[in-house]
């Protein structure tokens, strides 16, 4: 069988492996006798090992395999988790992170065999253990301990596959009784699937859909957990509580492809409390009184919580708790992104129709309803693709607490992150672009912010540094703040080496205000690094930062004080596809304003003007506004008297605002936004152009790079 259609599938399922791997065994690192993550952690390896192995990725099979076997040793008591092993499974994950990337790349895991981690690995083993000449014998037996499914009955011979010789607990010996009390059929069914099939789970979930569809699965054996990661051979019985007959069970599980055949019948509780009493030699394993839920279609284990809880009294009730996995569906995002166009085109046409509704006169009320019942499905189908394209933020953020715990060991200081918010949600591509801005910040807090614990100590702050994230939501935008309790940005220092770097001439630098001065940070190539490190001082970072948040339409700044801490603030867009703005005339062109990046709209005589340096501005409410004409900045004539009333927009940008001096008001519309195309990416003035209703084009206009 081709398992190439099976790759997206298993990237998706190893990256989250990943991030649960990384996460656990950080954790892990704070509480060494934490049992769920040693768990969480031995049940990962093994999904990623019956994954790459189902794929034919035989090194990376290898590798977590060998993980594996250390988490059994761990589970079994024959090892506890010291900090020096903590060192060695991170690295174990980054060659795991390399196979993935490789995969990714090119569906190929690639060459490196990892030999040292591979032998890093034996050693905590023998180390512990004491027997490093036999690590699969080790393995073995520790998997015999702590998990029974290890071993591989034959599918055919093996009494402990058929259901005849289930065992029950009490709470599973009730519920069947009860419905059998009700006039239910208790049936067994034991389940043999092609020796050929590559992914047994994925036959083990059509199983399990469609028996739960007619009846409840109260018995599993082997368990559910075990069925989902793949630890049995080619068989596996089930007891069901349902209305239907054995021939209806036996033809729905024959149903599904590569199911070799079955054997069912009626499950004789009295029979199975006989074998039980009998106490046999060599007793069956006790099953898992769980109704199973149907297990992923891939080799992982579903997520923690997810399986229902036996019914107290079946009466022929499903599981009252459903797993995750069958609520949610993976998505190609180009898929999502052909729904957006679509979904785009949509409101062009809508707003062309009531365009050409207005234009020709019509005022007929029901075609007039109708209009505003498109407009209204429009804006929810709008609306609705929107939720279904956002995303946590946590996605991105999930790799920084292993950042700064590899910065605190290479930068020798004592750093602790804190992040608020990680649920807060965004459009996926706009989370896809702003991983790196991030990264950049909390490394510049890092290495240029936290100071070294001796003048930590002269300063009176607590000996580790605080670097916090904080995400969340502010009307139609996101406002991730990164900082530090840090040295802060030395404006002077700033100033100084921008005269030495020529980006500033020393009469510029005498008019920059401390806020200017900081922002010369941003400056392509600029650092105050006094000497190149692999963490930073190549003048690379910030100006990377500015230049992508500012390409999703967003905008950056620094609050900062010496001595004190500084705070990056980023603001971003919920969506870069459909936004409200407001359509305004300047000269004989009509333009586009963001509608969230506009505080109010005034009326102004031009007796209110004032010249303050040679700059209009007027006086808002207490507040110097400065005044920027927009026929002089995209150079067109005015159709305004310079004696007649002026319409000023008051945008905003952070904590600053300026008036924009506009001709005309069209009123308020939803747009789509279409990109200028590479050959006018450059102009920083407009940032995208939207077909209105009469087919005309409108340019957008970028209000931050006014300011």
């Amino acid at each position: 069988m081709d398992v190439s259609q099976y790759l997206s599938v298993f990237l998706d399922e190893a990256k989250e492996h990943l991030q649960s791997l990384n996460d656990n065994i950080m954790t892990l690192e704070q509480d060494p006798e934490n049992e769920d993550c040693i768990n969480e952690i031995f049940r990962s390896a093994h999904s990623m090992k019956g994954m790459a192995g189902t794929m034919g990725y035989t090194r990376m099979q290898n590798l977590t395999h060998d993980m594996e076997d250390v988490f059994s040793d761990v589970r079994a008591g024959k090892i506890k988790i010291k900090s020096e092993m903590i060192d060695v499974l991170l690295q174990c994950l980054d060659a795991i992170q390399g196979y993935v990337d490789n995969i990714t790349e090119n569906q190929d895991e690639g060459t490196e065999e990892h030999q040292n981690i591979i032998k890093a690995l034996a050693d905590i083993r023998s180390g512990n253990v004491g027997s490093a000449s036999a690590p699969e014998a080790d393995a073995a037996s520790a998997a015999e301990a702590s998990d029974s499914a290890a071993s591989e009955p034959d599918p055919g011979a093996s009494p402990m596959t058929d259901y005849r010789l289930i065992k029950l607990d009490p709470s599973a010996r009730t519920t069947l009784e009860e419905a059998k009390a009700q006039g239910k059929n208790i049936l067994g069914v034991t389940v043999h699937i092609q020796e050929s099939c590559i992914l047994k789970a994925a036959r083990g979930f059509l199983v399990f859909k469609g028996i739960e569809e007619v009846g409840e699965i109260v018995v599993s054996e082997p368990n559910t957990q075990d069925i989902e990661d793949e630890k049995f051979d080619f068989t596996f019985s089930l007891v069901v509580i349902t209305d239907e007959s054995k021939e209806k069970l036996a033809e729905i599980v024959k149903s599904v492809s590569e199911v070799e055949g079955c054997e069912c019948g009626e499950f004789d509780l009295d029979a199975e409390k006989a074998v039980e009493e009998a106490a046999e030699p060599v007793p069956a394993p006790a099953a898992t009184p769980t109704p199973a839920p149907a297990p992923s279609a891939t080799p992982n284990p579903a997520p923690a919580g997810s399986k229902a809880a036996p019914a107290a009294g079946a009466g022929g009730k499903k599981p009252v708790g459903k797993p995750v996995v069958n609520r949610t569906v993976r998505v190609d995002i180009e898929k999502l992104d052909v729904l957006m166009n679509l979904v785009s085109e949509l409101i062009i046409a809508k707003n062309s129709l009531i365009s050409a509704a207005n234009t020709s006169g019509v005022s007929n009320g029901n075609v007039n309803e109708q209009i505003e019942y498109l407009e209204s499905v429009t804006t929810n189908l709008h609306e609705s693709v929107m939720k279904v394209r956002m995303v946590p933020i946590e996605s991105v953020l999930q790799k920084f607490p292993r950042m700064i715990r590899d910065l605190n060991k290479t930068l020798g200081k004592k750093m602790e992150l804190t992040m608020t918010g990680e649920d807060t949600e965004m459009d996926r591509t706009v989370v896809d672009e702003i991983g790196d801005p991030l990264m950049h910040l909390i490394r510049n807090s890092a290495d240029h912010g936290i100071e070294s614990a001796e003048l930590r100590a002269q300063r009176g702050k607590p000996e580790v540094g605080q670097i916090f994230l904080h995400a969340f939501q502010d009307g139609n935008s996101v406002v991730i703040e990164v900082g530090d309790d840090g040295n802060g940005i030395d404006a002077e220092a700033v100033k100084s080496k921008a005269i030495e770097k020529g980006v500033v001439t020393p009469e510029q630098a005498a008019l920059l205000t401390e806020k200017q001065c900081v922002e010369l940070l941003f400056h392509p190539g600029f650092s105050t690094a006094k000497q190149v490190s692999e963490i930073s001082g190549r003048g690379v970072g910030l100006d990377v930062v500015k230049s992508k948040v500012e390409s999703l339409s967003g905008e950056v700044s620094v609050n900062t004080k010496l001595g004190v801490g500084s705070t990056w603030v980023i603001r971003l867009p919920l969506t870069l596809a459909i936004i409200q703005a407001l359509m305004v005339i300047v000269g004989e062109e009509k333009y586009a304003i963001p509608l969230d990046s506009i505080q109010s709209i005034e009326d102004v005589s031009p007796s209110d003007l004032k010249l303050v340096e040679n700059k209009e501005v007027i006086n808002l409410r207490g507040s110097v506004t400065p005044i920027i004409r927009l026929n002089e900045v995209l150079d067109t004539e005015s159709t305004k008297s310079p004696e007649d009333d002026m319409v000023v927009v008051i945008a905003r940008k952070g904590d600053q605002q300026i008036g924009l001096v506009i001709d005309e008001l069209m009123g308020q519309q939803e747009i789509v936004i279409k990109p200028l195309g590479k050959y006018t990416n450059k102009c920083k003035l407009i940032s995208g152009a939207t077909i209105l209703g009469d087919g005309e084009i409108a340019l957008i206009l970028d209000t931050n790079s006014i300011f």
